[in-house]
């Protein structure tokens, strides 16, 4: 028993640890991002360019698979119960509202945190072990003007674009379905979509994923400035930011989720 309360208290104390620790890093970065703004000549714009390769166009060949596949996953569920009633144009309701408005932005916030967060990770606790963070401390250098902004303005840029891929291979799956199996032109399909449709449901869908990017990053970097100083201690980080950054945004999902119906969306 006396075991059981001692580490239930040191657990306890390392959660309260890490709240602090999020917290005061969370105020750097705010700083870093107002330094910034204040003087961006100082951002290494060569980086932002190879974070946006490495979130943006490296992402679009997985996020094209899983996007594609999940929309004719979706249509040939929603097709097998419609069609008993008559109502196969209706396929077209659901798989578009699915997909714009929730699964499109999880799914490409999802791949973005297993592709992204995890090398955020990686490569500021590979730093931290190199005691190249402490480098820059000394050299009177922000790191987190220095190492996470450059990849949160890339992740806020490119993780939008990716959503909209995303969305238009997971309608460009329902209509494989819709024409294939259940024999309905192409035209018919694409029309109903258009008519059900809004722009409002794209944006509010495509805004989403700005939060998304936020957390993700913040995730991954975090994990890996808190990381121990050992090759055990990246690959945890890594594996925490993965965890942690799913989680963080299915939560934030949610939350704009009730925000959305609040407005009428």
């Amino acid at each position: 028993m006396r075991t059981f309360i001692i580490n239930v208290g040191r657990d306890a104390a390392d959660g309260f640890s890490g709240a602090a620790g999020g917290v005061a890093f969370l105020g750097e970065v705010c700083c870093g991002v107002a330094e910034t703004l204040r003087h961006p000549e100082k951002l290494r714009w060569r980086f932002v360019w190879y974070y946006l390769e490495l979130c943006g166009r490296k992402s679009v060949p997985i996020v094209v698979y899983i996007c594609f596949l999940m929309g004719v996953i979706l249509a040939f569920q929603a097709a097998v119960q419609l069609r008993n009633y008559g109502a196969e144009l209706f396929v077209a309701d659901l798989l578009a509202f699915s997909v714009l408005k929730e699964l499109g932005p999880l799914m490409v916030a999802v791949i973005a945190t297993g592709r992204a967060g995890s090398s955020f990770a990686a490569e500021i606790g590979t730093m931290k072990v190199d005691e190249e963070i402490n480098a820059l401390r000394t050299m009177g250098i922000n790191p987190c003007r220095f190492l996470v902004v450059p990849k949160l303005l890339a992740m806020v840029v490119s993780l939008p674009l990716l959503t909209v891929i995303g969305d238009i291979m997971g309608l460009a799956g329902g209509l494989a379905v819709a024409v294939s199996y259940l024999g309905m032109p192409a035209g018919v399909y694409i029309s109903r979509t258009f008519e059900v449709l809004r722009p409002d449901v794209l944006y509010m869908g495509v805004l989403k994923t700005v939060f998304f990017a936020v957390l993700i990053t913040l995730v991954g970097c975090y994990r890996g400035f808190a990381s121990s100083s050992d090759a055990q201690g990246v690959g945890r980080a890594a594996t925490l930011a993965v965890v942690n950054g799913i989680l963080a945004v299915v939560i934030a999902d949610a939350v704009l989720t009730l925000v959305y119906m609040a407005w009428g969306y």
